[in-house]
């Protein structure tokens, strides 16, 4: 049986030739990325700020969500964000952190509880008080760069220094663009986000990995081909792998982010930017930065090859 491919063997796009124009547009988006979130920042969900979270059920069908809120400010308790949780009739309910500690913020549930009386189911309350939030944050932001460090020794030994920088450039670019997004749209930022950055970092390292891969392949089959030609040969060979994985991931992340619900809508639409933004950086930042940094040809036994370059297939 024959594989599969989605872009014919003879495909050449001229990828490296468009890197100029991509390192000019990552950079700028990059620089609003981290201007956004400095100057408007993230809207932290519960998780990092703290604070209460009331998931209800309401017995009756569909709630009003106009009186609700209107009843819940009404009991003195700060910000409350009344919003539907999938069904009609399930509503969650934030109620920001009560000064005076945990005692406080079991008060507000039970004036919550009094002011909904029977009428409705709980499935769930969680209490995070600021220490922890604070310590989330803390352990949320480790967890990356943990996961970058990694990436960046992993890549150095399995490949060279050069491969390694370029792999950590295009992670970091795509973690700065995923947080600028959610700067932009204001979703809530929570540990499920944090789950899907690192997702995102294992998604995008997978696909530049496969790039590189076929970038050292052919920097043995092709010892005198130019460096800029052999990166776009590179690309182009494992174009459709690439295009048929970034596919069928968002085919199945489509699905999740319509059916899935709310509890993981902000995971799945951050997963999904996550596999756009990552196979970009794959081949406009993972790539061109090896044509930058210099892969040398002698390093692992390149220059020993025996394998001649068919300069007339090629050119």
């Amino acid at each position: 049986m024959k594989g599969i491919r989605f872009v014919p063997s003879d495909t050449h796009v001229p990828f490296i030739r468009w890197r100029f124009i991509s390192l000019i547009v990552s950079s700028l988006l990059i620089v609003a990325s981290v201007a956004l979130f400095l100057s408007v920042g993230l809207n932290y969900g519960i998780d990092f700020k703290g604070g209460t979270m009331i998931e209800i059920k309401n017995k009756a069908g569909p709630v009003n969500l106009r009186e609700m809120r209107a009843q819940m400010n009404g009991l003195g308790l700060g910000e409350v964000q009344i919003q539907e949780f999938g069904a009609p009739d399930d509503v969650l309910i934030r109620i920001g952190t009560q000064e005076g500690g945990d005692a406080s913020q079991q008060i507000a549930i039970q004036k919550v509880k009094e002011a909904l009386g029977d009428t409705v189911d709980y499935r769930r309350v969680e209490v995070v008080g600021p220490t922890v939030s604070g310590e989330l944050v803390q352990s949320g932001t480790i967890a990356v760069l943990v996961a970058i460090f990694a990436v960046l020794v992993y890549i150095w030994f399995r490949f060279e220094w050069q491969f390694s920088i370029g792999a950590v450039a295009a992670l970091v670019h795509d973690v700065v663009l995923t947080i600028g997004l959610f700067t932009i749209v204001q979703l809530e930022f929570n540990l499920s986000i944090i789950a899907a950055i690192l997702t995102i970092v294992g998604y995008s390292l997978n696909d530049t990995v496969v790039v590189y891969d076929r970038v050292r392949e052919n920097l043995r089959k092709y010892k005198k081909m130019p460096l800029d030609q052999l990166l776009d040969v590179s690309i182009n060979d494992t174009l459709s792998r690439t295009i048929l994985t970034s596919v069928t991931t968002l085919i199945a992340l489509g699905s999740l982010y319509v059916f899935g619900g709310e509890v993981i809508r902000g995971f799945t639409f951050a997963m999904i930017w996550g596999v756009v933004v990552g196979t970009y950086s794959s081949i406009f930042v993972a790539a061109p930065l090896l044509l930058w940094l210099g892969v040398k040809r002698e390093w692992s036994g390149l220059g020993r090859s025996k394998v001649k370059e068919p300069a007339a297939e090629r050119g």
